[in-house]
């Protein structure tokens, strides 16, 4: 398995150069996953990408460096000490930096004598493949479905060139990977949307969440899917909850601050029972905060957001499959029971790329509003079930009368001041509740059955606590770990178990107050014996996991 950096200044063409790489690897076989952390800036700043591949599936990205490809001296300064003992630096001939391991190249210059100094990138990437022992069997299809035809030719020159700059470092691997997909976590879950039949997605662009509209905008007009960048958050939510209304499959997405102005709508989907998924994908916060970086620290806000008490699902996202299938999961739920469903995920999974099995969409299942749009007798629309579900028409469908109100409001959807029909009408909404836990999905447990430490995460955090199990188990310790995709309500059977069996509990989480431990003790009384927080804005690692664990004596 290697591991690349490639870093510079924005404006330097790192996203270009790595997307080139991300697919030529890919062909060759490779399992893919790459990571972005950029500045919040056009130009200048540090960005750079890790790029990780090899011949095993991989969960997220590493600390450690076979090679890193510098646009800049500070690219050196800052990473440098990460590198192998067989890694290198390969970089401009102009840059001042005398290392060792610096493998130095005149980029620039020949760059400008092929004719365009833009191409010094496809310089880089052919030195890269290169240098790990790579063909040049993919290059010309590969740039043939990355530049436009005019500068086709240049660029395969200058891949070549590079090519032709260096000898092999690293030996080629055989990988089973050529026709999985390579995907980022945002586009995974905008494709899960448009398999669930989405149909209308208003959102107003805040990053990280843009990607998800970019990418249904794209594809719209293929899947069906009417795309509306709304003037604000409020309008976006309020465009879907009456698209919900109409009939439409309707989702919005934001990030943390974006989600704090769609709060009174959350409430308003809640009181009248309109489906509706909401995306959040995490930024640090609060305020601005780091618009660029990755945070977990939405989670107890998005569990309690909007005054009052009404049921509600939370979906933590762990990974690229994951990201495709609970998404198409939270529009049956939000359907079927007639709840908003929000989705939690993170600049680090929405940017990040990785390879994933082509997914399966035979058994895709959304539920529908109604089996029919005739409903005999009267029709009350909220009517009281022993489920908390109500028939739900669409109006213009039926020639029954459809209402929805956000005052209290009686079966009819007529708006009252009763005490008596208030206490039943709540007790309706929230006896959902007691059928959603029914459909909870487990965390999802790694490691060792036996292990009498168990480590805790949701979301994002999968990844790079799976790698942690995997180096923890190969240094002779027994470890285990559930990791957590329902969040709320919280799934408590596995905890429940793993705690009668005297299991000690370390939650690893991405903010400064760990959230899921203290749902974990607020609904089941557990308490996590130690925590692992990281909230800096970069996602933590698996080797900085179990290095914090050993370090601290915990395992």
């Amino acid at each position: 398995m290697y591991n690349i950096l490639i870093g510079g200044a924005a404006g330097q063409g790192i996203d270009t150069t790595v997307a080139i790489l991300e697919k030529l690897l890919k062909k060759s076989g490779y399992f893919i996953y790459t990571t972005r952390d950029f500045m919040s800036r056009v130009r200048g700043g540090h960005n750079f990408s890790l790029l990780r591949f090899g011949t095993e599936q991989i969960n997220s990205h590493s600390d450690k460096l076979d090679g890193i490809i510098a646009l800049n001296d500070e690219t050196i300064v800052l990473h440098k000490e990460k590198l192998t003992e067989k890694g290198f630096i390969f970089c401009d001939s102009n840059l001042e930096t005398t290392h060792a391991k610096a493998i130095k190249l005149d980029m620039d210059k020949k760059a400008k004598e092929l004719g365009n100094p833009r191409v010094s990138g496809s310089i880089a990437v052919g030195a890269i493949l290169k240098l790990f022992g790579e063909s040049f069997d993919y290059v010309e299809e590969v740039i043939k479905a990355s530049v436009r035809e005019a500068f086709l030719e240049i660029n395969l020159k200058a891949i070549r060139l590079g090519y032709d700059s260096v000898e092999a470092r690293f030996e080629h691997l055989d990988g089973e990977f050529k026709d999985w997909m390579l995907i980022t976590g945002s586009k995974a879950l905008a494709l899960g949307a448009a398999a669930a039949g989405v149909n209308f997605y208003s959102a107003y662009p805040m990053s990280p969440s843009t990607t998800v509209m970019e990418y249904l905008a794209r594809i719209g007009n293929y899947a069906g899917v009417l795309v509306e960048q709304a003037e604000d958050e409020i309008a976006a939510i309020n465009m879907a909850l009456g698209a919900s209304y109409a009939g439409a499959r309707a989702m919005t997405g934001t990030s943390g601050g974006g989600f704090c102005l769609k709060v009174e709508a959350l409430g308003f989907s809640g009181i009248a029972e309109i489906p509706l998924v909401v995306v959040d994908v995490q930024r640090p916060g609060p305020a601005t905060g780091l618009p660029t970086r990755t945070e977990q620290s939405d989670l107890k806000f998005v569990i309690s957001a909007a005054q009052g008490e009404f049921p509600r699902m939370v979906i933590a996202l762990r990974n690229h499959e994951d990201s495709f299938y609970q998404t198409i999961r939270a529009f049956h739920l939000a359907e079927k029971y007639q709840i908003p469903v929000i989705l939690l995920s993170d600049q680090y999974l929405g940017d990040s790329t990785a390879v994933v099995k082509p997914y399966d969409t035979s058994k895709i299942e959304v539920a529908v509003p109604a089996d029919t749009y005739e409903y005999e007798g009267e029709y009350l629309r909220y009517k009281f079930t022993e489920d908390g579900i109500s028939p739900r028409l669409i109006p213009g469908k039926s020639k029954n009368f459809v209402s929805a109100d956000s005052d209290e409001h009686d079966e009819r959807g007529f708006i009252t001041e009763s005490a008596q029909i208030r206490i039943k009408m709540m007790d309706k909404r929230m006896g959902k509740l007691k059928k959603l836990e029914e459909e909870l999905l487990e965390p999802e447990f790694l490691g060792a059955e036996e292990a009498d430490i168990v480590l805790i995460g949701w979301g994002s955090t999968y990844g790079p606590i799976a790698d942690a199990v995997k180096l923890l188990t190969s240094n002779k310790k027994k470890i285990g770990a559930l990791l957590f995709g329902d969040v709320f309500p919280l799934p408590r059977k596995s905890l429940d178990e793993l705690h009668k069996k005297g299991k000690r509990f370390i939650n690893i989480e991405q903010n400064a107050t760990g959230q899921l431990a203290e749902l974990i003790r607020e609904k089941t009384g557990i308490t996590c014996a130690a925590s692992i927080l990281k909230y800096d804005g970069r996602q933590i690692s698996g080797e900085e996991i179990a290095e914090k664990l050993l370090e601290g004596g915990l395992v």
